[in-house]
This record gives C-alpha cells, structure tokens and sequence, in this order.
C-alpha cells in the first residue's frame, strides 16, 4: 500500500481494508475472556464491534509462520508495510487481537497496538471480452409462434400423462 500508515489507535467512520494488531497483556484467562465481542469491545472502547471481524488468539498458536507470516499470508499485508515492525512482530509472545476495521463504528481503541496494515484491494481491472456471446442480444432466438407451439406440445404431453396416471388409478381403486 502506498501512502501514509493507518493510525493504529484511530478508526475512521466508514473505513474499510486496516488490519490492527494489539497485544494483549493479560493473563490468558482474561484474554481468553476477549474472543467474547461484547468483552472486546469493552477493552477497545467501542459499543459493539462485529465478531467476525475479530480474532483473539496465543502467538504460539501460529507455530513457524509467526506474526509476520500470518498477515502476509491471512490478510495479503504488503512486505514493505511489514518490514518497520518486523523485530516487534518476532518477538511478539502471548496473546494477539486482531480486528479489521468493518469492526468498529468509528471510535478509537484502549490496547497498546503492535501495527496497523492496509489490506491489498481486489484487482477488478480485465480485459475487454471478445466472445460474441459476452454482448447482449447475441443469442439465437425462436420465432414467437415456434416457441409458443413448443409450449403447446410440452404442456400437451404432460397433461396426457397425468390424465394417464389418474385414469390408471381410478382403474386400479375400482378393481
């Protein structure tokens, strides 16, 4: 991502695409106590935040793919964005909350943050599309009276075949 790094303590109203890091210094009873989102919204100071937008976990959860590793591989967080905190992420140990920004209702959080990252956007660039059925109205088409008198043969075949069924039927009751 180009241009400045998402504030980390601040959550801009409507924002979309920031990945925000925090430790958690707590006990892990306690920070077990914050994979509840009402209780992580209480510690980030928000009135409510969405619960799947929020992951509380133990760093040795990661096993050798580290802090680091899981934004660059979870969340598609550029290289250059990871690199200033690169020693903090490897030391990083207890536990993490992570929170993307669809989270939070545009209010600032209480945790001491480890890093804030943006999220890489989709590429919805694409080449013009050459197949003659890509443009509208290129199928074939039946006439009107054609696929009317489909219609008509369709219909008349099933409603034989259900005046079949019933009339089988009425045989085999009265037998």
């Amino acid at each position: 991502m180009t241009g400045p790094r998402p504030d980390p303590l601040r959550v801009r109203a409507g924002e979309a695409g920031v990945v925000r890091l925090f430790a958690l210094d707590l006990p892990p009873e306690q920070a077990r106590f914050l994979r509840d989102a009402a209780a992580a919204a209480q510690a980030l100071g928000v009135e409510a935040l969405d619960p799947a937008q929020v992951e509380v976990f133990p760093v040795a959860d990661l096993d050798g793919l580290g802090l680091e590793g899981y934004l660059a591989e979870g969340f598609g967080i550029g290289e250059d964005q990871l690199a200033p905190d690169r020693d903090r992420l490897r030391e990083a140990a207890g536990w993490v909350m992570v929170v993307r920004s669809r989270a939070f209702a545009g209010k600032g959080a209480q945790l001491r943050p480890l890093g804030a990252y943006a999220e890489p956007g989709v590429d919805w660039s694409g080449g013009h599309l050459e197949a003659a059925s890509a443009h509208i109205g290129s199928g074939r088409r039946k006439p009107p009276r054609q696929a009317r008198a489909e219609a008509r043969a369709i219909g008349a075949s099933i409603f034989t075949g259900v005046m079949i069924a019933i009339i089988a039927l009425v045989i085999w009751l009265l037998a």
